[in-house]
């Protein structure tokens, strides 16, 4: 009977790791991460190689699950729709949690971030806060919440109080809408705040962080197609055991971010 009881047993982990280990990733041992791998410091090419703070963590996440990471480099207003269409298993792009996007995929969030403004560092414009850019010309990446926070502001807060409204640009890329404001096409772009200081950085004396505090604070999280539960409780699974281990706080030291709270994860993600 007990040999009875330990091959039932057995081949009851034996369904749970092949379960595991299939979870309806579209490769097995791999992980298929749709990225758009333009926007330093979270996702960007370095020696011809995927680098940045996404990068290391999904491979953190992958390394629990015995996986490996696979990334493709897609324009991120495509992300979304490659997901759905089973182009990868996630998407992996510093890509914020929004109701919008909670309608049609699932995510998994790991990161606190929020948005900063850039303008020229020697421009007579240089805004402090949206209230300030009623009439202006306002460039961000496409298919970013940034757009939309644009958008809301200047339907309700210029429009409706009879100012003019903010002329939108979108640009493929982020380093691509900082391009615009070097040239002035644009007179501010509206960013993540990791990007806008990576952008300093590597243009000192040409573009300068103007606003004075973090705005529309917000969580980051991995996307995951509604009709893979199994990815998605692999990823949190992965994210769980890296979040114990020293590789993973050492990253977050390394790019000099901070991890969520499970409190900050419960209130933004309820809002």
């Amino acid at each position: 009977m007990q040999n009875v009881k330990k091959v039932v047993a057995v081949g009851a982990l034996a369904l749970v790791v092949s379960l595991n280990a299939s979870a309806e990733f579209l490769q097995p041992t791999k992980i298929i991460a749709g990225s758009d791998i333009t926007f330093s410091p979270y996702e960007y090419m370095n020696q011809g190689k995927p680098a940045g703070f996404d990068i290391e963590m999904l491979a953190g996440i992958a390394k629990q699950l015995n996986r490996q990471v696979v990334s493709v480099d897609t324009r991120f207003p495509n992300l979304i729709p490659g997901l759905r269409g089973k182009r990868f298993d996630v998407t992996n792009s510093a890509m914020y949690i929004t109701p919008e996007r909670l309608k049609v995929i699932d995510m998994v969030p790991y990161l606190k971030t929020g948005q900063q403004i850039l303008s020229l560092a020697q421009g007579a414009y240089q805004p402090k806060t949206p209230d300030e850019f009623c009439g202006h010309k306002v460039g961000t990446m496409a298919g970013s919440s940034f757009l939309q926070h644009l958008q809301n502001f200047s339907d309700t807060q210029c429009v409706k109080q009879g100012k003019p409204a903010i002329q939108i640009s979108e640009f493929p890329t982020d380093p691509q809408t900082t391009q615009a404001l070097l040239s002035h096409a644009i007179d501010a772009q509206i960013t993540d705040v990791a990007v806008a200081q990576a952008a300093v950085k590597k243009l000192p004396g040409k573009v300068a962080v103007t606003s004075t505090t973090l705005l529309y604070p917000v969580l980051m999280g991995i996307g995951v197609r509604k009709d893979a539960p199994d990815v998605k409780a692999a990823i949190t699974d992965g994210l769980n055991k890296f979040r114990k281990t020293s590789d993973y706080q050492q990253l977050f030291a390394r790019y000099h971010f901070t991890a969520p709270t499970e409190q900050e994860i419960q209130s933004l993600t309820a809002e």
